[in-house]
């Protein structure tokens, strides 16, 4: 089926607009940047393997629009241009939220400069300065790029905020493809950020098979409190993902790429796609 074929099948089954086609999640450590990681960036290839392939399922779904959603200071929409910066994980690098954006502007939190930099590994539009040491396999580019927005939403955040959030994403009336920025519990040994909690692993299974199963109950009913007391930066944008699922209607497959805590950070990798 043409890539038009699959948009006229799609908006015919749910409706006229279908607003949320394709979601990926993925985590945001600066260790993700090869340049960042220095001589450990071959630890983390299987993670950053499993990203290459979920943004890749993203513009696979021929959205009109790549929208970034992670943690920030405040919950709202990050306005173009905008640059997130490597400089105080000790590398000289810019990450603008558009490739090619001349102009810095707004100032991206470290969960949406992740995921632009995920996103220019992929996008034929990315200078030279923004190229990884190490690019990926990609295949060939989308015939028109989509727009790129990003929304950045507050760690304690509640449910109605969660919810309204939500219902922006679906307002936008085109296309859209959700990249979620979110990492697990940071509680997982004695050398992990949070330290050591029994909590945290059990925490971060049922994480990873609402991710799996695209349990969208699973994530909205993770306890904020729990989720702070664990450190996982993810709680919030998952919770928008699983309202913006469901305000979209439709049915959904997920897929878990990645699961691991190598450096007593939970990281997962997902797919989410319409069924």
């Amino acid at each position: 089926m043409t890539g038009s074929a699959r948009r006229r099948s799609e908006d015919s089954r749910y409706g006229d607009q279908v607003p949320l086609v394709a979601a990926a999640v993925c985590p945001h450590p600066p260790l993700l940047v090869p340049e960042v990681a220095g001589s450990t960036a071959p630890e983390l290839d299987d993670l950053r393997a499993a990203c290459d392939t979920v943004v890749r399922r993203l513009f696979g779904a021929e959205p009109d629009t790549v929208l970034l959603l992670g943690t920030g200071p405040v919950t709202g929409p990050i306005r173009n241009p905008a640059t997130g910066s490597l400089q105080p994980w000790g590398v000289d690098l810019d990450v603008p939220l558009v490739s090619g954006q001349p102009d810095r502007g707004a100032v991206l939190p470290l969960s949406l400069t992740i995921g632009a930099w995920l996103l220019a590994r992929h996008d034929p539009r990315a200078p030279a300065t923004a190229t990884p040491a190490t690019p990926p396999q990609v295949t060939a580019p989308p015939a028109v790029a989509p727009r790129v927005t990003a929304v950045q939403v507050a760690a304690d955040a509640g449910p109605a905020e969660l919810a309204a959030l939500a219902d922006e994403i679906n307002a936008v009336g085109d296309r859209v493809a959700l990249l979620v920025l979110g990492d697990g519990s940071a509680c997982r040994g004695e050398k992990a950020p949070g330290y050591d909690d029994p909590r945290a692993r059990p925490y971060d299974q049922r994480v990873a098979t609402a991710l799996a199963e695209a349990d969208l109950d699973g994530l909205l009913d993770l306890d904020p409190v729990l989720s702070a007391e664990l450190k996982a930066a993810g709680r919030a944008p998952w919770q928008v993902l699983a309202s913006a699922a469901r305000s979209a209607g439709g049915g959904w497959r997920g897929e878990l790429l990645h699961d691991s805590a190598p450096y007593g950070v939970a990281y997962f990798v997902a797919s989410w796609e319409r069924v």
